[in-house]
């Protein structure tokens, strides 16, 4: 006798076969779309691109589909009520917006002219992130397709912003001011990636991010060195020992109360990093670099993943140019960025290195520090229900282990989850090799449709394990 299970994921593999052509079709149509948001001469592209996906989810079958206005770029938001008030609400995020491109940057072909080559598709936004939204709306057919219903069954939306590939700057405040309309019990993500092809991945968490710049100057102008040298403070100086104070001789950042409020990894989470195939002497090849360093007591993968960072982004003052000026200069400055973990608070920090700074700034040096919009961490249990859900769909699509990763990097998932009070989880089927930003970015076709098939179990797994949730 067969079993349900079997039943359903040869249901939806054969409703996805047989409209594999068409979605591919349809997913070429809109990577031809230069949608660019970076290049204010593509933002009629970046419109058609919201305006095309508007109306292709309400053909999809979402009775809503609309183009939302920003102080930049557009978004699109679509919602399918399930017609069942106990069905939980989940909410899809991603962008349609793409890195700039052009042939010249080393393409084999046209970016924004989709070619499929050895059953991969190459174009600019194929894996990062048109295709991965995409891969939503075959999906949901062929969950009603399977199960027979008409409607999800959960009451799905989706949200599709403009702007990620310029910062979001304006994404927090449209989530703020539509919050009651992208309500959610959670939030899936499928912007990320999987660890490899033969290893599929659920990530957990991203790291939030704070950047500023510190200004230090000293005299009103550059002064002769020797006429003054030893004698006044000097900014070039005082900068290179403030980021030499960042951090102690086990390379934790030395800013007081920085780990104020860390969540330390548990024993199992370091165990599931553990099970990784992570190859440090590949990996440093990818990072072109030499030798791995960071904070004593975590592995590599801990460092990029669940710890907090402290970055010198950039240093300078002084004289630049050839040959020798013997000068005090007036002036000095440096770049931080510093990477949040679960627990920590952007504000708690950037209070920390002002104080921090302040104190370690001579006399006769004025200290300016500027600190840009922060991104908050997210992370999501191990135990949570949605997740598990997200697994077990995934499990379904790839018939193995799905095993754990997290993002060293940061995203806007975190003013969804800040402003909805909904858990993030994060669905992707992108792997490295894909080339986010890079020439020939491309997605692999088995895996979209292997997130075809993930997105086509989610909902039914969903509905049925939130009811019982405790």
């Amino acid at each position: 006798m067969s079993h349900p299970v079997d039943n359903a994921v040869s249901a939806v593999r054969t409703y996805i076969e047989q409209h594999r052509a068409a979605f591919l079709d349809d997913l070429v149509d809109w990577l031809r779309i230069p949608s660019v948001s970076a290049q204010p001469e593509h933002a009629t592209d970046v419109r058609r691109s919201a305006d095309w996906l508007a109306a292709k989810l309400k053909e999809t079958g979402f009775p809503t589909a609309e183009v939302w206005p920003t102080d930049g770029a557009p978004a699109v938001f679509a919602e399918w009520p399930s017609g069942d008030p106990q069905a939980p609400t989940v909410l899809v995020y991603g962008h349609h917006d793409v890195q700039p491109a052009a042939r010249e940057d080393g393409w084999h072909s046209e970016p924004f002219d989709p070619v499929v080559r050895e059953n991969r598709l190459y174009a600019r936004g194929a894996a990062d992130d048109k295709g991965q939204v995409f891969f939503h709306t075959l999906g949901v057919r062929a969950h009603l397709a399977a199960t027979g219903r008409t409607a999800p069954a959960v009451n799905l939306k989706l949200l599709i912003e403009g702007e990620e590939e310029s910062g979001s700057p304006h994404f927090r405040t449209l989530v703020e001011e539509r919050a009651e309309r992208l309500t959610a019990d959670a939030v899936i993500v499928s912007d990320t990636g999987m660890w490899s092809e033969d290893t599929p991945t659920v990530c957990t968490g991203m790291r939030g991010l704070a950047e500023c710049e510190i200004h230090l100057y000293g005299p009103d102008q550059d002064i002769h060195s020797g006429s003054f040298g030893g004698a006044v403070p000097n900014p070039a100086t005082a900068v290179a020992r403030l980021v030499a104070g960042l951090h102690d001789e086990h390379a934790r950042v030395a800013i007081p109360g920085f780990y104020d409020g860390v969540a330390d990894l548990t024993d199992r989470e370091r165990e599931l990093f553990a099970e990784l195939p992570f190859d440090e002497r590949q990996w440093l090849r990818t990072a072109k670099s030499y030798a791995a360093h960071g904070e004593a007591g975590h592995t590599t993968l801990e460092r990029i993943w669940a710890r907090p960072t402290a970055e010198v982004n950039g240093i300078g003052g002084g004289y630049q140019g050839p040959g020798s000026k013997t000068v005090i200069p007036s002036s000095a400055m440096v770049k931080l960025s510093f990477r949040l973990v679960a627990g920590q608070d952007p504000g708690h920090v950037e209070k920390g290195v002002r104080a921090w700074a302040a104190e370690r700034v001579p006399p006769g040096i004025r200290c300016e520090i500027t600190f840009g919009s922060a991104t908050r961490p997210c992370l999501t249990p191990l135990d949570h229900p949605a997740l598990r859900s997200v697994v077990r769909a995934m499990g379904q699509a790839f018939g193995k282990p799905v095993r754990f990763t997290r993002e060293g990097g940061s995203g806007p998932a975190a003013d969804l989850q800040e402003v909805l009070g909904a858990p993030v989880l994060f669905l992707g089927i992108s792997v490295p090799s894909d080339g986010w930003h890079a020439p020939d970015e491309k997605v692999e076709l088995d895996l979209l449709l292997k997130g075809v098939e993930t997105s086509a179990h989610l909902w039914g797994d969903l509905a049925e394990h939130w009811r019982h949730a405790p």
